[in-house]
């Protein structure tokens, strides 16, 4: 998701004459793009936050001038504490903001103090975007969804992107193609909660991340399709039977189940149990082609313990890397377990799951995809 709003941020700029610099030093704007899921973002912020100031204070001194702006969910989270910390810098913007860009370095450049936009506007930001630069790659991402209604108790997501927005049909079939055009042969379709995704179809009505799908397909030239991230509890019928039936979607769906225990994904606030997880994964095996999934799981919870945490499935031997507990959600604000507690744990249950064959994308290996750039 940060990869496709650092390039749209780009498309922004570019009427105002900025194009990308290699280097920091090269730059006369600077943006870091933030992820507040990644572990210690804001320490590593303000560490890289500390290297810039002496590469705008030599701009300044040759008598030049650095626009410094943070971009992102820890702008989001953190707003006017960036610019106590870090008054050298210019711009603090949220994500649902970006699209305002050109309107804060005017202001920036006019005013004393920081511009700061970390405010949820009423308009989405897709709609006031200019069209798509062409991709660099015959891969592209394509954002469809953003924001979350879940309010998981370990994750900051509906904190930092809001309420769940989706992209109404037509503008996403419209980027599509105008990649496709620019040379794209993939396109991962992009969501914080993807398979939530309920755009408006041409005909008024709400359409679901299946039907998006099969529209998707119909596109001549697009090779390949995938999306990132789902969430078990929007996996539907439509979805499972676009994974049956469309050649062009790969077999590969990343489900964040985050723990065998009915216990602990209650106090995670995930809104459903292990026999939900166990039933989709079924269902996708009956009517669907073989998908591999790879699941999510988060350690230590505060609630967990021994007996509570995470569980091999047995349809997956291979468990993704542990998810960070944000520590301004109501999980992060409990006492969690030691960390010496919290390896031993991942130690215990990884003995036990090296038995199992992982099988992230077996189904495709040593097959050719064609395509043309």
């Amino acid at each position: 998701m940060n990869a496709y709003d650092s390039t749209r941020m780009a498309d922004v700029l570019a009427p105002l004459g900025y194009a990308p610099a290699g280097a920091p030093e090269e730059a006369d704007m600077v943006i870091l793009n933030t992820c507040h899921i990644r572990e210690k973002a804001s320490e590593k912020l303000f560490s890289e936050l500390g290297r810039l100031r002496a590469t705008k204070r030599g701009r300044e001194a040759a008598g030049g001038r650095m626009v410094l702006a943070v971009a992102g969910c820890v702008a989001q989270a953190e707003g006017a504490e960036i610019t106590a910390r870090a008054p050298w810098v210019d711009i603090v913007l949220g994500p649902q903001t970006y699209h305002r860009l050109p309107e804060m370095v005017a202001r920036a450049s006019r005013a004393a103090g920081a511009v700061i936009e970390t405010d949820f506007p009423a308009e989405a930001k897709s709609d006031h975007l200019p069209e798509a630069s062409a991709p660099p790659s015959v891969t592209a991402f394509l954002t469809v969804q953003e924001g979350c209604d879940k309010f998981c108790s370990f994750c900051v997501v509906p904190y930092t992107r809001g309420a769940e927005h989706s992209r109404p049909v037509a503008a996403v079939l419209a980027e599509a193609r105008r990649l496709v055009a620019g040379g794209a042969r993939e396109i991962t379709l992009l969501g914080q909660n993807v398979n939530a995704y309920h755009g408006e179809g041409p005909d008024g009505r709400s359409r679901g991340l299946g039907r998006l799908l099969r529209d998707l397909a119909e596109i001549p030239g697009l090779l390949r399709l995938r999306y990132t991230t789902s969430h078990p509890r929007d996996v539907d019928e439509e979805l499972v039977a676009a994974h049956r039936d469309l050649p062009q979607l790969m077999p590969f769906l990343h489900l964040p189940v985050q723990s065998g225990s009915d216990r602990v994904l209650a106090a995670m606030n995930r809104g459903h149990g292990v026999a939900n997880s166990s039933a989709w994964w079924s269902g996708c095996g009956r009517r669907g082609r073989t998908s591999p999934f790879p699941p999510t799981s988060s350690w230590g919870i505060p609630a967990r313990q021994w007996r509570n945490s995470p569980r091999p499935w047995p349809w997956c031997g291979r468990w993704d890397s542990p998810w960070p507990i944000a520590s301004n959600t109501p999980s992060g604000l409990e006492r969690r377990p030691p960390a010496r507690h919290i390896r031993c744990r991942r130690r215990r249950r990884t003995r036990g799951w090296r038995s199992f064959r992982p099988c992230c994308g077996n189904s495709r290996t040593g097959s050719t995809v064609h395509g043309s750039a």
